[in-house]
């Protein structure tokens, strides 16, 4: 898994987690990504500080010159430094913010409480609506980014659910 820093074409900073840097590539090609606050789908990476460590200067004091066949004095292990620490991304949220939030929030409420709840089936359940096979009615379920793709160039009308950060970040 990989964690990139994501930002919207609106400026909105937000984080994602992907399997591996080509499942973000083609999640972004076919706009699988979209800004959580805006639903913008042009996304591209944001810079993030790397967690390294900072170079510290090694001195090892003054030399002690040492006669042949004596014996070494054991060196002491060199001290690690402590980790430094990082400060956590805060943001503040505005009015405007916290509305659409709770908007998306109620949205996705409402999409699962009143549609069937069809698991990884979704795409072949939606395909059996799209041509006929079966009577139409609200699904919603689990499907890959292959899948997706393959929904979309078939004709098949469907929306990623709206997702949120856990409320209590």
């Amino acid at each position: 898994m990989i964690r990139y820093a994501l930002a919207c074409e609106h400026g909105h900073s937000f984080e994602s987690w992907f399997q591996n840097s080509t499942a973000y590539d083609q999640q972004i090609k076919h706009s699988l990504v979209v800004c959580p606050v805006c639903n913008s789908s042009k996304v591209e990476k944001a810079i993030m500080a790397p967690r390294i460590s900072g170079a510290r200067k090694h001195d090892d004091g003054p030399t002690t010159p040492m006669a042949a066949g004596e014996p070494l004095a054991p060196t002491p292990p060199p001290e690690t430094p402590a980790p430094v620490a990082m400060p956590a991304p805060v943001a503040m949220m505005s009015p405007q913010e916290r509305e659409f939030r709770k908007k998306l929030k109620e949205l996705r409420e409402h999409l699962t409480q009143n549609a069937d709840y069809v698991g990884r089936k979704f795409p072949e359940e939606a395909r059996k609506m799209h041509y006929g096979e079966i009577e139409r009615r609200s699904i919603y379920g689990e499907a890959s980014p292959d899948q997706a793709k393959d929904l979309h160039e078939e004709g098949i009308e469907f929306h990623p659910l709206p997702v949120l950060p856990d409320e209590r970040n």
